[in-house]
Parts: C-alpha cells; sequence; structure tokens
C-alpha cells in the first residue's frame, strides 16, 4: 500500500531521486505534514471547496456520498474506501489516498527515471515508516539494486533490529529521523518511546551506515537551546553521520487533517529565514557535522 511517488525530489537524499510513499506508520507525530500517510489502509480526502454539487459520486456510491438541502455531505462512517466516487469526482474534490501496487508495478516508474538520477541520486523509500511494510520494501530495494539504482531509506527508526540488520546491505544511505532525544519529551510529542529508535541509530553506525539525520524542528515542541543541543552530543557519538537536516515546520499538512475530518493536533507557521540560521547557529556551536536546513 502506497500513497505516493514522487519524481525528481532534491531534497530527499543525495541527488536526484525517486521517493516512494508507503503507507501507514507507527508513530503520531503531532506536527505531522503528512497525515494521509499513518493508516495502513486506503483513505478519502474531502475538500467541500472544491465541490460543485454534481451528484456523480453519490450516483455511483449512494451509501456514502448523498446531498441534503443541495449540499454535499460525505459520511464516512458509511463509506467502504472503495475509491469509486473519488473516481468519478471530476472537479477534484474527493481524491483517493492509497493504492495498492507490486514492488515491480511500483519500480517501473523509478527504472524509467534512471537516466536522470546522475551520480549520486536513486530511489528514496519513505512514509508513513517503511520498515512497517518490510517485504515490500525491502523488494524495492532488491529491484533497484539489480538495476543499477542508488537506494536510501527515510525512517523513524522504530523497528526490529534484526529487520535493519537484514536491510543494512540494501541502503546506501539511511534518512534518519530525531523527533526529539529527551524520552518524555519524544513520547509526549510523538505516542512512542524513543528508547529502540536510538539504539537502533548508534547500531547502524557502528556497523559502518552512511547515515542523514533529519530533525524536524517544531515551534514550541522542541526546538529549544536544550533540545538542538541534544541533538548534536547524539551526532557526535556516531561516526558515520555525514549530516544534519533540519526539517523546519510547515503548516501545509493542517489542510490534509482537515481534508480527512479530522482537527490538526498542532497548528503553526512557518519558520522565517531568521528563525533557520538561528537553528543552524546553535547546532553548529556543538558539532562539527554539516548542518543543512
Amino acid at each position: 500500500m502506497y500513497f505516493d511517488v514522487k519524481r525528481f525530489s532534491v531534497s530527499d537524499g543525495p541527488g536526484t531521486r525517486s521517493v516512494v510513499f508507503l503507507k501507514g506508520c507507527p508513530l503520531r507525530c503531532r506536527w505531522c505534514h503528512n497525515p494521509e500517510s499513518q493508516d495502513f489502509a486506503t483513505e478519502i480526502f474531502f475538500d467541500p471547496s472544491k465541490c460543485i454539487g454534481c451528484g456523480a459520486c453519490s450516483a455511483i456510491c449512494p451509501e456514502c456520498n448523498y446531498q441534503e438541502n443541495g449540499i454535499h455531505v460525505f459520511d464516512r462512517s458509511k463509506c467502504s474506501r472503495c475509491g469509486k466516487c473519488a473516481d468519478s469526482c471530476f472537479a477534484g474534490a474527493l481524491e483517493q489516498i492509497g493504492y495498492k501496487k507490486t514492488p515491480e508495478e511500483i519500480m517501473a516508474e523509478v527504472i524509467a527515471d534512471k537516466p536522470f538520477y546522475g551520480e549520486h541520486g536513486g530511489l528514496t523509500v519513505s512514509g508513513g515508516e517503511p520498515m512497517a511494510q518490510f517485504a515490500v520494501m525491502k523488494r524495492l530495494m532488491e529491484i533497484a539494486r539489480a538495476n543499477g539504482i542508488s537506494t536510501a531509506l527515510d525512517t523513524s527508526g522504530l523497528a526490529d533490529w534484526k529487520l535493519f540488520e537484514e536491510i543494512l546491505p540494501l541502503v546506501d544511505d539511511f534518512l534518519y529521523d530525531l523527533k526529539a532525544i529527551d524520552a518524555e519529551k519524544h513520547r509526549k510529542l510523538t505516542g512512542v518511546d524513543n528508547k529502540l529508535i536510538l539504539q537502533n541509530l548508534f547500531k547502524l553506525d557502528k556497523l559502518g551506515a552512511r547515515i542523514h539525520l533529519r530533525c524536524p524542528i517544531v515551534p514550541g515542541s522542541n526546538d529549544s537551546i536544550d533540545d538542538l543541543r541534544l541533538i548534536a552530543e547524539t551526532a557526535n557519538h556516531c561516526h558515520n553521520v555525514c549530516s544534519i537536516n533540519l526539517e523546519c515546520y510547515h503548516p501545509l499538512g493542517e489542510e490534509k487533517y482537515l481534508k480527512l475530518d479530522r482537527t490538526p493536533p498542532y497548528t503553526g507557521k512557518y519558520i522565517s529565514p531568521e528563525e533557520k540560521a538561528y537553528y543552524v547557529e546553535l547546532l553548529q556551536r556543538h558539532t562539527c557535522v554539516p548542518v543543512l536546513s
């Protein structure tokens, strides 16, 4: 189950890359900008501002789509998530999120873009949490390797260590997400403990994995001087961390929550260039690892 293939990305690993987003995640980060990635099943976005009241969706699926007083109503309690309503919605008010394809079908798109990857680009498997669909993720990596395509894995680190051991020979770069180093804060912000996450990070580093730390910076949540100092100390503890990528908060995910009829658990504003520079400068005081933003 995947929900997107992003082509020609330059922010998801070295070089130009195709990014396959697998669906499903065990974390519930309060600031998540892809809430449609959390559920393992197909979901339906509904944007009432785009609805023109044509009734095409009601005609194809009357059980979950109907109108009241001329206004379209999307009743999720009756929705089977079949996606037929989205297929019929030419106004784009309804959108299916999540599709099933084989790794071979997905990789056909990735392989087609091979001429654009250059020396450093390739495939990045992201999510959700791709380790949660391990067999699929592993097969994507195997096909990439068989076709001479570089591989990167974007992971929260929350998975059994044996799975990381198994996938290690197939991954060129680990894009390793660190939400917060303080254990209590991590649980509060993501819903899970970070003990296993940090253990896996240090084990990967010890085995020589090439690691790029990806650290979301969310105002009022994990942007204090202590938070940044702990990120730097964690990077310093490792020997194979190539960079620290600051993923500054943006509010684009808030609209997605509304399209899923969910209340955004966190709302904020874009981080300014001046604020980004401040975070970078704070980190660089405590580490020699390159800090990117």
